[in-house]
């Protein structure tokens, strides 16, 4: 029998009531405390989860008795610090991505990890989305062939909010890194890239320094050429769409209808996802079981702390070349 193990939940604001949500119907998960700074929401995921206490302070539940493992959803400029706390304190670490927004910090962070030899899992959870999930063992059965190009697209219904944009660490970083987690999780390493941006969508996304428009071009070492395309709008909702394609067909992760049904008339219409909680909402809930799977199994989790750290070189790189204007290798990314 699979044995349990006791957890604090870091941030319970909109990700992390959605993982709460999910601990709740894990049987491999006992919540013992929930802290975030504001006292009502932690309150509202510990009577939900019937943990045994709340805490204003994350430091506090980390080391809350009988916790071995946290899972961290609490705003993006402190998941480092939360990170190496519970490294050191010899704990089980899920945490959304990124783990930092600076690949200086996010390379030391995730050596004490290693150091401490805790199990590690970042937040790219479409790997657990079941379309990405099976694409990637038609693409390792060899059925469509050897992989030619990699196509992504991801666009937003919405900007966020400016001030989240001045700190988020600009569209490649925040946004666009999921998709980079994709094309590393379906294709392989990224040698190269080349970013162009635009303002598009909101003049005042200039004004913060940032872009709201993307293509980026990728090479992979293995000979495969890619694309992604980034948005910060798109009027009909959540737009997520992956293509692989191969000398013998390809594989597409389209962005299909909330309900399987279509409607003819004058027209043809079906609903839409309109958000990204939403669309990977399923994702979510494989991403965490998998986590408490792995170490209940005693394996290692996965995407780990090599995945963390090499989408954002990439994501780097992307944003170093849209600022310079030029073709930029991963090699120069140290």
């Amino acid at each position: 029998m699979s044995r349990s193990f006791g957890v604090a939940l870091l941030g319970a604001g909109r990700m992390g009531m959605e993982h709460a949500r999910t601990l709740l119907g894990i049987a491999e998960a006992r919540v013992l405390a929930v802290a975030d700074p504001n006292l009502q929401a932690a309150e509202a995921a510990r009577l939900l989860l019937r943990a045994e206490k709340t805490y204003p302070d994350p430091e506090e539940a980390i080391h809350h008795p009988g916790v071995e493992a946290v899972v961290i959803a609490t705003p993006t400029d402190t998941h480092a610090r939360y990170i190496e706390l519970s490294a050191l304190a010899g704990k089980a670490i899920f945490c959304e991505k990124p783990v930092a927004k600076e690949l200086g910090e996010t390379r030391r962070v995730l050596e004490v990890v290693e150091q401490k030899g805790v199990p590690f899992q970042i937040g790219f959870q479409r790997r657990y989305d079941p379309p990405y999930a099976q694409a990637k063992r038609k693409i390792e059965a060899g059925e469509i062939g050897p992989v030619e190009q990699f196509i992504a697209v991801m666009r937003d219904p919405a900007p966020p909010p400016l001030e989240y944009l001045r700190t988020s660490g600009g569209l490649f970083v925040d946004m666009a890194i999921h998709d980079i987690d994709c094309a590393r999780f379906l294709v392989g390493e990224v040698e190269e890239v080349q970013a162009w941006g635009a303002v598009r969508v909101d003049p005042r996304i200039g004004e913060v320094g940032d872009v709201d428009t993307t293509n980026l071009s990728l090479r992979f070492a293995n000979g495969v050429l890619g694309v992604i395309q980034n948005s910060r709008r798109a009027v009909y909702g959540y737009d997520v769409r992956t293509e692989v394609f191969g000398a013998r067909g390809k594989l597409v992760m389209d962005a299909t209808p909330k309900t399987p049904l279509w409607q003819y008339g004058s027209g043809i219409s079906a609903d839409h996802y309109h958000f990204f909680m939403d669309r990977f909402k399923e994702a979510y809930r494989l991403e965490l079981e998998a986590f408490f799977r792995s170490l209940s199994q005693g394996v290692a989790p996965t995407p780990g702390p090599r995945d963390a750290l090499e989408s954002l070189r990439i994501a780097v790189a992307a944003t170093r070349s849209l600022r310079e204007g030029r073709v930029v290798r991963l090699s120069e990314v140290v």
